[in-house]
């Protein structure tokens, strides 16, 4: 989902300009097949996001929120880790098929889950599967499609998310009403059996590429998960020395892991393709640090049924969807100031969204501020993604387009276990709901005028 001034591998893409190379019958089944395993993650990211409230409701309180929005992303750490590298060395489809069978374990564990602990254990199954997804699919887009159709194929797998964007929310929320929860879950198992069926065939022409292979970073992911997950869990204890020591020691762990998953120079930014990264991790934290948490406010807040909740943050999928395609069409000469704009709006979207804690606000004016937001994200997420993966050289796409997922991944597990911390803390304290997500949002915020600093040092290969 991406596009920019420099394509991949360096080369000038210009939308619309000259005559583009024709797909061929194979490439657009396989085209098919990863704009419908898209699909199945939008749909599942936003169905799960709409019914969670409810579901809190019903099995355990607020205090594991946050806990089921961080171990999906943590699970995502690992698997696309996994996914990317051994894509690179046995060919993307048995990733691919792996992925699928986790995913709809976690679906069904979730569906039949008696209380919120096995809702955990459903969500980081979900999150184990559909992380794969990824960076398979930007290292096919790599290998598969002629330079002058990436981006545009980057474009296509954007608009996976429009019809999920459009229905997912507000299917879920009636689906809530009408059925229960567990249906939410229950509904996407056919879906994803369905993608994996169509999917896999195409991609067993494309094998491993002979490459300098290095020590597997599977245990650098795994570790790194544990570290970033007990620094997010620790901030949420209530004992203030276990609560410290914890989140130390996730610190220790993190660290050194996450310097080996990633490119030197991310806590500088320096120039090149850790200031893109970089980037990645500050838009992912700011926009679904905010995205996860407003169902909760319009449900606490303002009493809104989950179909109104659904319905509050579709405006946002929708404009991040129409950015996207407005940088397929027109790309930006430049990346830095095409990313430069998406913050921007990003950060003016985020200061819309404040109000939603009002209870006097209207919400559909959260819908209208909130599309401001994605509009934002759809700008930078394109020049972002084309711009590190011409960093990919061949035989390791997989394990860029792994940094550029691993980026997302960070990012919102940092921010869904800092904003599950302060809603824990709220439900356990006489601090005010309110306050915690108003602190979420204000976060939020500041990672976006931090994001604005960063795009200096944002360049593509050359």
């Amino acid at each position: 989902m991406a596009t920019g001034g420099t394509g991949l591998a360096g080369v000038t893409v210009t939308a619309g300009a000259g005559a583009r190379t024709p797909f061929s019958a194979e490439q657009r089944l396989l085209a098919t097949g990863l704009v419908l395993a898209v699909m199945l993650v939008a749909f599942e990211v936003t169905s799960v996001i709409t019914a969670l409230p409810t579901i809190t409701d019903q099995l355990g309180g607020d205090s594991l929120y946050g806990v089921s929005l961080s171990v999906y992303t943590l699970a995502n750490l690992v698997a696309l880790v996994a996914a990317g590298e051994m894509a690179d060395r046995r060919g993307p489809a048995l990733p691919f098929a792996l992925c699928i069978v986790t995913l709809v374990i976690g679906l069904v564990v979730a569906a039949m889950a008696p209380s919120m602990a096995w809702i955990v254990v459903g969500r980081a199954l979900q999150g184990a599967g559909a992380g794969g997804f990824s960076p398979i699919a930007y290292m096919l887009v790599k290998r598969a499609f002629p330079h002058d159709r990436q981006a545009l194929m980057y474009a296509y797998l954007s608009a996976g998310w429009v019809l999920p964007s459009l229905f997912a929310p507000l299917l879920a929320g009636w689906v809530t009403d009408a059925f229960g929860w567990e249906w939410v879950f229950l509904g996407l198992v056919p879906f994803a059996l369905a993608v994996g069926a169509l999917a896999v065939r195409p991609m067993l022409r494309y094998g491993p590429l002979p490459f300098d292979r290095v020590g597997s970073k599977i245990p650098a992911a795994v570790v790194a998960a544990i570290g970033v997950g007990m620094l997010v869990t620790g901030l949420q204890f209530a004992n203030p020395f276990l609560a410290v020591t914890t989140s130390l020691v996730g610190l220790a762990l993190s660290i050194p892991s996450l310097r080996r998953l990633l490119p030197a120079g991310i806590l500088t930014a320096q120039r090149g393709l850790p200031a893109i990264i970089a980037c990645r991790i500050i838009a992912t934290a700011a926009f679904l640090g905010a995205d996860s948490f407003i169902p909760l406010a319009a449900d606490r807040t303002h009493g809104s049924s989950p179909l109104v909740q659904g319905f509050v943050i579709i405006g946002a999928a929708l404009a991040w969807t129409a950015g996207q395609w407005i940088r397929a069409r027109r790309p930006p000469v430049r990346t830095a100031p095409a990313m430069r704009t998406g913050f921007l709006l990003l950060g003016l979207g985020l200061v819309l969204v404040v109000p939603v804690l009002w209870e006097w606000w209207p919400l559909w004016a959260t819908f209208v501020g909130w599309s401001v937001g994605g509009l934002g994200m759809g700008l930078l997420y394109n020049p972002a993604t084309v711009a590190a993966m011409s960093y990919a050289v061949d035989g390791r796409e997989g394990e860029v387009s792994s940094q550029v997922t691993l980026a997302d991944a960070v990012g919102f597990s940092l921010m869904g276990g800092v904003g599950g911390a302060t809603v824990a803390i709220a439900d356990r304290s006489t601090w005010s709901l309110t306050a915690a997500l108003g602190t979420n949002f204000a976060l939020a915020i500041g990672l976006s005028v931090l994001g604005v600093l960063a795009c200096r040092r944002v360049e593509s290969a050359r």
